[in-house]
């Protein structure tokens, strides 16, 4: 087996998986031994500045010294670091990966919505698997619902469609929601949400998803609202299939939270409290566009599934087929 670690920073969160490569006889998996994830929001200010905040990059930059040392703990072989949304835009990006490279001593590699898409899709799978030979069989949406950026992919065994959307909880935030919900400013939101769905729809039909699978924080967040979970428990939020309009009724009761009911929600991180709202009202969208869409066919969307295999577990699986950079001992 060969000893792998996957690092995912995007926008708001920056996250390292440390894995062994199960063997192909053995089927494609990973035998996880370490996962982590720090808050430290990379992408402030991005979409209005169009650069990386000093500060952010410090933060980042410190996480990253310790996941070095992490992986040299481990005695990983080969590694992968993904950057997305936040990095993608910000015109000083090459400041950020000379940082890294220098603690890491591989080339950060800033990916395009497509390959993150494709990524999150391949993390999913994980999940989708565990459901194979349950009804419905059509393709499935996966949605990795980011800081920055929004994926939706449709496909079976892989990707037959893809679409980044250039929206995210931390973007609409930063556009909309800065000074907190009103009527006005969460007609902004979810106009703009409409419109960038739209734009999705022209490329991935949506009408053909027979499940609905969430992925990374937000959609974690509002699976354990909807549950009504006390703390953060992965066993009760992976593979979490949650009747759709429960799910809606969630997101609702969050866009309008107030700020002590946030900090009561012990699954809920500080470092996502401030833009939690913002998420699911995009997850909101989502669901309620897929149930809209879906609607008439054979096999109408009423429920969607949460998978915590995701992004991170999609480039874990890549250096199976040699993606990365091997690590010297």
């Amino acid at each position: 087996m060969t000893r792998v670690a996957a690092i995912d920073c995007g926008t708001n969160t920056i996250r390292l998986l440390v894995a062994d490569l199960l063997p192909r006889e053995a089927g494609t998996g990973l035998a996880q031994l370490v996962r982590d994830n720090e808050i430290v929001r990379l992408g402030q200010g991005v979409d209005r500045t169009g650069r990386l905040d000093e500060a952010a990059l410090e933060r980042t930059l410190a996480v990253v010294d310790s996941y070095a040392a992490t992986c040299r703990a481990q005695g990983v072989e080969r590694m992968r670091f993904v950057a997305t949304s936040a990095t993608r835009d910000a015109s000083n990006r090459a400041v950020f990966v000379d940082g890294v490279r220098e603690r890491l001593g591989i080339e950060p590699e800033v990916i395009s919505g497509q390959e993150e898409a494709r990524l999150s899709f391949s993390g999913s799978s994980l999940c989708l698997d565990r459901f194979v030979g349950t009804q419905p069989e059509g393709p499935h949406l996966v949605v990795d619902l980011g800081g920055g950026s929004t994926e939706l992919v449709l496909g079976r065994s892989g990707p037959q469609a893809a679409f980044s959307m250039d929206t995210g909880s931390v973007r609409v935030t930063e556009r909309y929601l800065a000074d907190g919900v009103t009527p006005a400013s969460e007609a902004a939101a979810r106009a703009h949400v409409r419109e960038l769905l739209d734009q999705a729809s022209d490329v991935v039909d949506l009408s053909a998803a027979t499940r609905l699978v969430g992925l990374a924080g937000t959609i974690t967040t509002v699976t354990a609202h909807a549950l009504g979970l006390a703390d953060f428990d992965a066993a009760a939020l992976d593979d979490a299939v949650v009747p759709a309009e429960t799910m809606l009724a969630s997101c609702e009761a969050i866009v309008h939270s107030t700020a002590a009911e946030r900090e009561s929600w012990a699954y809920l991180r500080p470092g996502r409290r401030d833009v939690i709202a913002a998420g699911a009202l995009v997850w909101s969208e989502v669901v309620a566009r897929v149930m809209a869409e879906t609607a008439a066919g054979p096999a109408p969307v009423t429920s969607s599934i949460t998978s915590l295999s995701d992004i991170l577990d999609g480039i874990a699986l890549s250096m199976a087929d040699g993606a990365g950079t091997a690590v010297s001992a």
